[in-house]
């Protein structure tokens, strides 16, 4: 899961320095990407560059790969920007996360995807949300947010949470498979994808578990994981969290960054609707 030569520098990472990386090589991209409709499909899973290079490709799908038994489609990786390549309707970039690189691509069709793609620059710790695609060989990363990390606990942080997704997930797969494999059976069966690790109310990671989520925070994912919300393609406008929930309008806003940093929402259509990652 971790390993790699690159330009990722591990001390700086976790005491808050940063450095500037060499120059990669820059690849074209598969832009054939709806962010709306791609992040639908399952929860947010933190992952490094490495589980996903090594990532199966299950079917002649490109935008389907196992990692850890378990399908995955939306991800969350925190790392080094560098890279960074303007055009008119897309900025591409690479991901450094001191276990490998991947090519990113991040469409800029609205005024608010630029203004979130200008305030990230080359040398800068970033998360990134994104959805996992295959191009001629290679796996890419269709991104639809990329903030700058603006708390250097948050990358110990993110890998403390791919550690225990990893461990959750492998777990899972081999009590699968010894239940439902006690005699021999063909490779294929191990290609099955199960559903693993969701990030919900029921099932999630210790160091943000829902007992540490409260007040207005608690309020407002609660209110997203209703059957009604997550049946919402465009998701909740921020307004109406306000109305339906009778809290003031910052209160609501300081929520949903909070929950966003977390991985537990995500924004769709515009920087004021928002939609849970987990399946409620």
């Amino acid at each position: 899961m971790y390993g790699g030569n690159n330009q990722f520098d591990g001390n700086a990472a976790f005491s808050g320095g940063g450095f500037m990386p060499s120059q990669a090589t820059q690849t074209a991209g598969d832009h054939s990407f709806s962010p709306a409709k791609n992040r639908d499909s399952q929860t947010l899973i933190p992952l490094t560059v490495k589980q996903i290079s090594e990532a199966f490709q299950s079917s002649d799908d490109k935008t389907n790969f196992l990692i850890d038994g378990v399908d995955v489609n939306n991800v969350k990786l925190v790392g080094i920007l560098c890279n960074k390549m303007e055009r008119v309707t897309d900025v591409s970039f690479v991901v450094d996360d001191g276990t490998g690189r991947l090519d990113c691509f991040r469409w800029v069709n609205e005024a608010v995807d630029t203004k979130e793609m200008e305030a990230v620059t080359n040398g800068m710790y970033v998360r990134v949300h994104g959805h996992l695609k295959g191009f001629h060989g290679k796996k890419q990363l269709m991104a639809y947010s990329v903030r700058p990390v603006d708390d250097y606990n948050e990358i110990a942080y993110h890998f403390a949470q791919v550690i225990y997704v990893h461990t959750y997930n492998s777990s899972l797969r081999k009590q699968h498979d010894s239940s439902s494999m006690p005699t021999q059976v063909p490779s294929s069966a191990f290609n099955t994808p199960l559903k693993g690790y969701q990030a919900s109310a029921s099932n999630q990671f210790p160091g943000y578990s829902m007992d540490g989520i409260r007040g207005v925070d608690k309020m407002v994912l609660d209110f997203l994981q209703q059957p009604s919300c997550l049946a919402l393609e465009k998701g909740v406008h921020r307004n109406e969290l306000v109305q339906q929930l009778q809290v003031p309008s910052e209160k609501i806003s300081e929520a949903l960054d909070s929950l966003e940093s977390e991985g537990l929402i995500y924004t769709t259509i515009d920087e004021f609707h928002y939609k849970s990652t987990g399946n409620g």
